[in-house]
C-alpha cells in the first residue's frame, strides 16, 4: 500500500450494507443502536474500546483508536441489507434468540424499520435454505444491476454519501476459482450467460465494487478472493477484506498455537468439534457447505506451526475438524478441542478446551470494526486486498505468492502498525533500550 498523503475526513452518514440480515447482522445492528443510546458497552470492538500505544513507553501516549484515527462515529451509521426471508430486523432478532427482550424492546421501533431488500439466491449453493424473498431476473448480469440499484436507492433514501458492505450470510457450497473468475472480461461474460460457477455472494461483491463500496467477506465463500474481482477493485479504488469471521474455535487456535510454537512444545494431534443450532449450523449440516468451512478452519495450524520448518515438533500433526448441527443450542455454540502435545524428551501431555461461546455475540464487533476500518481505508485511498485486517479472519487474504499470517498476536501488531503508519507515527518494533522502546 502507498502511504496516504492525506486521509479524507469523515463527513455525513455512512451506510452499512449487510448481505444476509440474520442472527449476526441483527445482533450487530442491535448492539450499535444500544451503545449509541448509552444502554450497553461495545465489548469486543477494537474500534470502540481498543487503545494504541504511540512513541516510547515513557511518553505515556495511549489514546483510544477511535480518537487516534478518524473513524465514523456510531451515531452516523445507517443500517440496511438484503435477505432471502422478508422479516424485519426486529422479527429476525426475536427468531434468532441471541439477544434477550430487555435488549431488543428499547430499540424495537428502530429495528422494525430495517426491512431487508430481496436477496439474490440460487438454492443449489445453500440447499438447506428455501428463500421466499428473492429477486427474479433474466440472468446474473441483470441481478447485479438490481443489486447496484438497491445500493443507489439506499444511499439516496438514507442521505448517505458513502457505504461499506460486510457479508453476514450463509456459507455456500465449496467452490474453487475457475476460468470464469480469471479476468474481468470472463466474469462479465459469465454474468450474461448465468455461468453456474458464479455464486450469489459473488454477485453482491461484484455489485458493491462496481459502486465503489468496500466489501468484507465474513464467510468462507469464494467471493472476493479471485483475480477478476481483485483486478476490478484495483481499477475502481475499492478495498477488499476476507475471509470468514474468526470467532469461536478458530480464535482459540490462533491464541493457543502461537504459545505452543513460542515455547517449542510439540503437537501430535488437534481434534476439534462443534455443536450449534442456528441457521449457520443447519446450513453446515450439508456436507458440501461444511467442506467450505472445513477448508477455512484447517489452514490455520499449518501456517502458524510451519511443520516443514519444525518437523520434529509438528511434522506428524493430525488435525481434524467437525461441526454438528444440534438445534437445542441455537446460537450458543460449544467447541471442544483436544490437543495431544509433548515436551522435554518427548513426554506426552494433553490440553482440553471447552469453549461455550455465542457465535453472533463474537461476530458482531468484528462486523463493526471491519465496516469502520474499510471506510477509513477507502478514505485513505487504499484499494484491493487489505491484509492488515487479517486479525478478523480465519482465512486471511494476501497478495499473490504470499502465505497468510494466522498468528493472532502478529496480526494485531500488523493492524496497529498500519494505523500508526497511516498517521505518520513511528512503528512499534520493540527494539532498543528497555526504557525507550
Amino acid at each position: 500500500m502507498k502511504q496516504p498523503n492525506s486521509i479524507a475526513r469523515h463527513q455525513g452518514k455512512l451506510g452499512i450494507l449487510l448481505p444476509g440480515l440474520g442472527a449476526v447482522a441483527t445482533t450487530f445492528i442491535a448492539g450499535c443502536l444500544l451503545v449509541r443510546k448509552g444502554l450497553a458497552k461495545p465489548i469486543g470492538s477494537l474500534t470502540q474500546m481498543g487503545t494504541i500505544r504511540l512513541g516510547k513507553r515513557t511518553d505515556n501516549r495511549v489514546p483510544l483508536i477511535k480518537d487516534f484515527v478518524d473513524l465514523a462515529p456510531l451515531g452516523d451509521l445507517v443500517f440496511g441489507g438484503w435477505d432471502i426471508f422478508p422479516e424485519n430486523a426486529y422479527e429476525t432478532a426475536l427468531q434468532a434468540e441471541v439477544l434477550e427482550r430487555r435488549h431488543l424492546d428499547p430499540i424495537a421501533d428502530e429495528l422494525r424499520r430495517i426491512v431487508p431488500m430481496k436477496g439474490a439466491f440460487f438454492p443449489e449453493y445453500v440447499k438447506r435454505l428455501h428463500g421466499t424473498h428473492v429477486k427474479q431476473a433474466t440472468n446474473k448480469a441483470a441481478l447485479v444491476e438490481e443489486l447496484r440499484q438497491d445500493i443507489r436507492t439506499f444511499l439516496k433514501e438514507n442521505d448517505c454519501n458513502r457505504a461499506v458492505a460486510v457479508w453476514c450470510g450463509s456459507t455456500e457450497i465449496y467452490q474453487a476459482a475457475s476460468e470464469v473468475h480469471e479476468t474481468i472480461q470472463a466474469f462479465e461474460k459469465g454474468l450474461l450467460e448465468s455461468h453456474p460457477n458464479i455464486s450469489p455472494s459473488q454477485l453482491y461483491a461484484w455489485a458493491c465494487v462496481l459502486e465503489g463500496i468496500p466489501y468484507a467477506n465474513g464467510a468462507p465463500n469464494l467471493s472476493v478472493d479471485f483475480p477478476a474481482i481483485q483486478e476490478l477493485a484495483k481499477k475502481r479504488g475499492v478495498p477488499l477484506a476476507g475471509k470468514d469471521f474468526k470467532t469461536g474455535q478458530t480464535l482459540m487456535k490462533t491464541i493457543l498455537a502461537p504459545g505452543l510454537k513460542a515455547r517449542l512444545l510439540g503437537l501430535h494431534g488437534w481434534f476439534s468439534t462443534n455443536i450449534l443450532g442456528n441457521r449457520d449450523g443447519e446450513v453446515l449440516d450439508d456436507p458440501d457447505n461444511f467442506k467450505t468451512k472445513e477448508v477455512s478452519k484447517l489452514g490455520v495450524l499449518e501456517t502458524i506451526l510451519a511443520p516443514k520448518t519444525n518437523p520434529d515438533l509438528y511434522g506428524d500433526l493430525y488435525h481434524k475438524v467437525r461441526i454438528e448441527y444440534y438445534p437445542p443450542r441455537g446460537d450458543a455454540k460449544e467447541g471442544w478441542d483436544n490437543l495431544d502435545i509433548f515436551g522435554w524428551l518427548g513426554y506426552p501431555m494433553q490440553i482440553k478446551v471447552d469453549f461455550l461461546c455465542r457465535d453472533s455475540i463474537l461476530a458482531a464487533p468484528i462486523v463493526l470494526d471491519l465496516a469502520l476500518f474499510l471506510d477509513l481505508a477507502k478514505r485513505a485511498g487504499f484499494s484491493g486486498i487489505q491484509e492488515w485486517l487479517s486479525f478478523y479472519f480465519k482465512s486471511p487474504m494476501t497478495a499473490p505468492q504470499l502465505y497468510p499470517e494466522h498468528d493472532l498476536f502478529i496480526q494485531s501488531m500488523k493492524l496497529k502498525n498500519t494505523l500508526r503508519w497511516m498517521m505518520g507515527e513511528d512503528l512499534i518494533t520493540h527494539l532498543g533500550h528497555e526504557y525507550y522502546d
